[in-house]
């Protein structure tokens, strides 16, 4: 029995630098692939996970504190890996953003949309994972960013693609 990954390879690490940096973005149950990244990175005892040099970002966005997936695993890998492990929370019902309303999972991004553009730039790799309603809301706050930094979004966003930075695995 041969068994393979996602169909068209959506959602799998980049293999070729130990160094690149990972952006995963998710909602909800969104969260699963980047569980096993992390675990891959972090938790198991494999030639990937000893060789990873770069930093690992999770983005997850949830109604509640109480509706965190894995924190206990996460927490734990931040506290391992804090030179290689991120972790940012969107809490839409526990926390405001910077316009007083919900915190949602593109606004929390957007906290740190320098940053991400500039790992953008240097090769990151991003995913999108979760609810495909996310989607219209994070592509807007990019390209908000995008025009910000006097870059044209449309271009770059295809520049990701063509790169291989971009996965994205919405339902």
């Amino acid at each position: 029995v041969k068994m393979t990954g996602p169909s068209g390879k959506v959602m799998l690490m980049p293999e070729q630098d130990p160094k690149t940096d990972l952006i995963m973005v998710a909602t909800g149950t969104g969260i699963a692939p980047y569980r096993g990244f992390i675990r891959r990175l972090f938790v198991e005892k494999t030639p990937a996970a000893a060789k990873y040099a770069g930093e690992a970002w999770l983005f997850l966005g949830v109604a509640n504190s109480d509706s965190l997936l894995y924190d206990d695993e996460f927490q734990a890998a931040k506290k391992q890996f804090p030179k290689n492990f991120r972790l940012d929370y969107a809490l839409s019902r526990e926390q405001n953003n910077k316009a007083g309303g919900k915190m949602y999972i593109q606004d929390k991004v957007e906290e740190y949309g320098d940053e991400v553009f500039s790992k953008l730039e240097k090769g990151a790799h991003m995913y999108f994972c979760g609810l495909k309603g996310m989607m219209p809301g994070i592509l807007d706050m990019l390209e908000r960013v995008a025009t910000s930094k006097g870059m044209k979004w449309a271009e770059k966003l295809e520049q990701y693609k063509k790169n291989g930075q971009w996965h994205v695995e919405v339902y």
